[in-house]
């Protein structure tokens, strides 16, 4: 099956903070040190239009702009917050700037969508642009699962539908193959389910570019990846010099996630939190998706999206001196290294 990547894709527009800014996409990752991605302190667009708001910046090519920081679904239907209190932390997150809402079908056996479902009634969907994932490979088990999140998203539109764990070589070739999962998410665009279409993987970045190089194959154009972007990430097994300058080059979506490593980086000491969300926020990302389970971390996601300007290379080359030891066995990105946070490694059914 082949398919038309043209289909799916908004009006390009290559400005990342907005028209009258100043600073195009293309633009800025020429003020980019490819592989480290170290912003020049002139490309103030980059940061908030006015001060001590939450930035935002275009995903791809699809004319959609986002916040900078983005809200983790995960977290959100952890044992850590009752189902009042997340929808609580998701409409302060949206009522303080944040629009970018991550989720997945199989987060907390269904509960992180739910709760966000029930955050989003009262006119909060219209203030959101909402991502969930699936699991299915194969175009039944990708078009049950679309539907079960249509469900309890309480939506009849998700904005961007996304693969998940993209962690095995053989994934692309699946997803792709007839009777496979991208048929499934091809349809539910054409019934208006859905409105763009991405992948994600958290293991290795030849993967991810098995993924695109399938896509190209069947004339198909993700509009967004998400993937590790964080300071250890820099020196290991790195998406940040392998993919995301491809990402830039076609105008894909750059999702970063981890920038805390699931807060190993923080726990050990290699950097702050806010300097982990910076570092990550300085390279060429749409959005940086940060979890948050309690109303703290919540407020730190936002004064990093408030406060954050371009950092020099100095800053960037100073940052990383500072964690390249760290992180030269993985030890700080056990989702790289180990099968641990691989749910369809532990529940191959989702898979189909």
């Amino acid at each position: 099956m082949k398919y038309d990547g043209s289909i799916q894709n908004g009006s390009p527009d290559d400005s990342i903070a907005g028209k009258n800014e100043g600073v195009t996409r293309r633009e800025f990752v020429k003020l980019a040190v490819a592989g480290g991605v170290a912003a020049s302190a002139g490309a103030t667009a980059w940061s908030a239009a006015t001060p001590g708001s939450m930035p935002t910046r275009a995903l791809g090519r699809t004319g959609e702009k986002v916040s900078a920081i983005g809200l983790g679904g995960w977290h959100i239907g952890t044992g850590g917050l009752t189902g009042l209190e997340s929808i609580r932390l998701i409409r302060t997150a949206i009522d303080s700037g944040i629009t970018f809402l991550d989720n997945c079908w199989d987060y907390n056996g269904g509960t992180s969508e739910t709760r966000m479902g029930q955050a989003l009634r009262d006119g909060y969907r219209a203030k959101a642009f909402l991502m969930t994932k699936i699991d299915g490979r194969t175009k039944a088990a990708a078009a049950r699962q679309i539907e079960e999140s249509l469900k309890r998203l309480q939506t009849d539109r998700i904005d961007l539908l996304q693969f998940h764990e993209i962690i095995r070589m053989e994934d692309p070739a699946r997803i792709f193959a007839a009777g496979g999962g991208m048929e499934a998410a091809v349809e539910a665009r054409q019934a208006g389910k859905i409105r763009y279409i991405g992948f994600t993987g958290h293991k290795d970045p030849s993967i991810h570019l098995k993924m695109l190089d399938t896509a190209v194959e069947h004339h198909f154009h993700f509009d967004a990846a998400q993937m590790p972007l964080n300071v250890m990430d820099a020196h290991f097994r790195s998406f940040e010099k392998n993919v995301v300058p491809r990402l830039v080059k076609e105008e894909t979506g750059v999702l970063g996630m981890k920038p805390l490593g699931f807060g190993a980086i923080v726990r050990g000491g290699a950097a702050t939190a806010i300097e982990c969300l910076h570092y990550a926020m300085n390279l060429p990302t749409s959005t940086v998706i940060t979890g948050c389970d309690s109303m703290t971390l919540l407020d730190q996601a936002l004064q990093a999206g408030r406060t954050f300007q371009p950092l020099n290379a100095e800053a960037v080359a100073a940052l990383l001196a500072r964690t390249k030891a760290a992180a030269a066995n993985g030890q700080y990105e056990a989702f790289k290294t180990s099968a641990t946070f691989d749910g369809t490694t532990h529940n191959p059914e989702w898979l189909g």
